[in-house]
């Protein structure tokens, strides 16, 4: 499968949903599967974009590979935004969850959705750039 590479602003979600619905088409996951990687990757592409770019101050791409083998499909996402890794950023907790909506705090709900959506999800800055790699099993 060829990469993606689309510019770092949110008109590029809807190319990365395809992106990713195709991979997961050739990977034959199945429906529920495949939509739960595409949330995990919208939700940090959003972050990438607005939080990495836009609030920033900064323009740039995010790049999209698709990897293959006969247990796993890995989708990696590359930036050259400010470093965010969705591993130490404030995310809800299983006590926040458990409350009301109106007495928890707002945020971290999509790095949690993301992390909870694929069956491994890992972080590394490498060379300034930061890499987001999304492994799901091929069952």
């Amino acid at each position: 499968m060829e990469n993606l590479t689309v510019s770092g602003t949110l008109h590029s979600l809807s190319a990365i949903a395809e992106f990713v619905k195709a991979a997961s088409l050739s990977a034959g996951l199945d429906k529920k599967a495949s939509y739960q990687l595409r949330l995990a990757i919208d939700e940090i592409a959003t972050n990438i974009i607005i939080h990495g770019y836009e609030e920033a101050g900064l323009n740039g791409e995010l790049s999209l590979s698709a990897h293959m083998n006969e247990h796993h499909l890995t989708i990696v996402i590359e930036d050259t935004g400010t470093e965010y890794n969705p591993h130490t950023m404030n995310t809800v907790t299983t006590e926040e969850l458990s409350r009301p909506l109106e007495e928890r705090k707002i945020g971290g709900l999509g790095v949690y959705l993301a992390i909870q959506c694929v069956d491994q999800y890992l972080y590394e800055r490498v060379e300034n750039r930061n890499r987001n790699i999304f492994i799901v099993n091929r069952v």
